[in-house]
């Protein structure tokens, strides 16, 4: 771990929380609300947060599955994610979202009209803003988690 946890500290609690109260908690709640508030289906959120997740190679990440009523993706779906170009696994939107999430967070300046056309094509202005808030909170967040070593001692917090 990169950060000085105190004894009987929870690492998580202690940085998001009591290190920078103003910023964690607005960070937490917005991290959160990716969640609680999407719109989009499972199979492509968790298409675009699993690309995040190996790009940045946040443990936690990569590990958690989204739960939404007792359903969650299938196994094979992070390796289905690892080969999202030539798998048979992905309709068009979640194979799009596991490239914008890629492209997003290695290559933002290379998204060109041809790529925005097909985009347009499946997902509404509204949609890709969504999809765009929750790549960016994937991005930053576990980066930060993984780059401050906290990946490997990560919970969400509740509430």
């Amino acid at each position: 771990m990169n950060i000085d946890i105190p004894e009987g500290k929870h690492p998580i609690e202690y940085v998001w929380g009591d290190m920078v109260p103003g910023i964690g908690m607005a960070a937490a709640n917005f991290s959160l609300s990716v969640y609680s508030h999407t719109t989009l289906g499972l199979r492509e959120f968790e298409a675009a947060r699993l690309r995040i997740a190996q790009i940045n190679g946040c443990l936690f990440c990569l590990d958690w599955r989204t739960d939404r009523d007792g359903e969650k993706v299938e196994e094979e779906f992070s390796d289905a994610v690892t080969e999202w170009r030539t798998t048979d696994a992905f309709d068009d939107r979640t194979r799009l979202a596991a490239e914008y999430a890629e492209r997003y967070a290695l290559d933002h300046h290379g998204l060109d009209d041809e790529f925005w056309t097909r985009m347009t094509a499946h997902y509404s202005q509204v949609e890709i803003v969504e999809l765009s808030m929750s790549i960016g909170s994937w991005l930053a967040f576990g980066r930060l988690n993984r780059v401050l070593g906290l990946d490997a001692v990560c919970v969400l917090p509740t509430g």
